[in-house]
């Protein structure tokens, strides 16, 4: 009689589990979900996109256009009209630092959120490349959880490089000063004035997560990459005029752009939290709703593109 053969014994130094064991149900031998689309090659692939570096070379730039700007038209002291953090910018690195919050969160780093967070999906979709990374196989919740992680990265990086560009070229231009606060004669020293700074470059982050929420969703409701970032600076444009409505009374408090310039109560000599928190509050429930939307929308969409 043939006797039935035994497993055979295990080898030292062999992996004893076989590809067909160790792959889930339904996957390819040595399958790994977590091991596809690493953020790794994402983060790079967005890198060496044309429009990441035209973005970050307009937004290093800035800074350096601002300062000529004043070099050549004066600080606008005589208007009384003129806005405080104008008056207070060539007084130094860390006013001109406070000076480019004011002058860039209200449009310029809503258009470069929004160019990051509105284009990843949307041009993978026109390139007709997003049903191959699927695919590959990528799963759609790791796929757009990838994606959204990086987006949000480089725009972190974006709102970032503005007051730090800043701090920088208005320190080479007028030298290391006291923080003057506006309107209050008050100065504030390099420990006190960097953390005043440092809170609102963390309200200025937070708001702008909805802006990036929004483009998210447009991204992964849409093929148009043009679409999506547009969209979501119609939004805030249109939230603004909204905003500007005074009829509308308490219930502007509602919309995402509302709070917007809330991070001037950290100019203050006082600072005022409540008015940082509630708008903090707003933008992260916009942000989880609408996130949690791109993920329900994006899990149901038919990929063709």
């Amino acid at each position: 009689m043939t006797e039935l053969a035994g497993p055979s014994p295990a080898v030292p130094g062999e992996l004893t589990t076989s590809p067909a064991a160790s792959a889930g149900p339904g996957e390819a031998p040595g399958y790994r979900p977590r091991r596809t689309l690493p953020l790794a090659v994402e983060t790079v692939r967005q890198l060496h996109r044309r429009r990441t570096l035209i973005t970050f070379a307009l937004l290093l730039v800035l800074p350096w256009v601002l300062v000529g700007a004043f070099e050549l038209g004066g600080n606008g002291a005589a208007d009384p009209q003129t806005p405080g953090l104008v008056t207070t910018a060539t007084a130094g690195g860390l006013n001109f630092a406070a000076f480019a919050f004011f002058a860039s969160a209200g449009f310029l780093l809503v258009v470069a959120v929004a160019l990051f967070c509105g284009d990843t999906v949307a041009t993978e979709a026109s390139w007709a490349s997003l049903r191959y990374l699927l695919a590959a196989p990528v799963p759609r919740a790791r796929l757009l959880r990838q994606k959204l992680i990086v987006a949000l990265g480089y725009s972190c990086v974006a709102v970032v490089v503005v007051p730090l560009m800043a701090l920088l070229a208005g320190t080479v231009a007028w030298g290391w000063h006291p923080l003057k606060l506006p309107g209050s004669g008050v100065e504030l020293g390099a420990g006190a004035a960097l953390g005043r700074l440092a809170i609102i470059l963390g309200y200025v982050l937070i708001t702008e997560v909805v802006v990036a929420a929004i483009a998210f969703v447009l991204s992964v409701s849409t093929d148009s990459p043009l679409g999506a970032v547009g969209g979501a600076v119609g939004v805030v444009i249109v939230s603004n005029i909204i905003d500007a409505i005074t009829a509308l009374g308490a219930w502007r408090r509602l919309l995402p752009t509302h709070w917007q310039f809330s991070w001037l109560n950290a100019l203050q000599p006082q600072i005022s939290w409540t008015p940082m928190i509630e708008g903090a509050a707003v933008s992260f429930c916009y942000s989880v709703v609408l996130i949690a939307l791109a993920f329900r929308r994006f899990r149901a969409k038919d990929i063709v593109s």
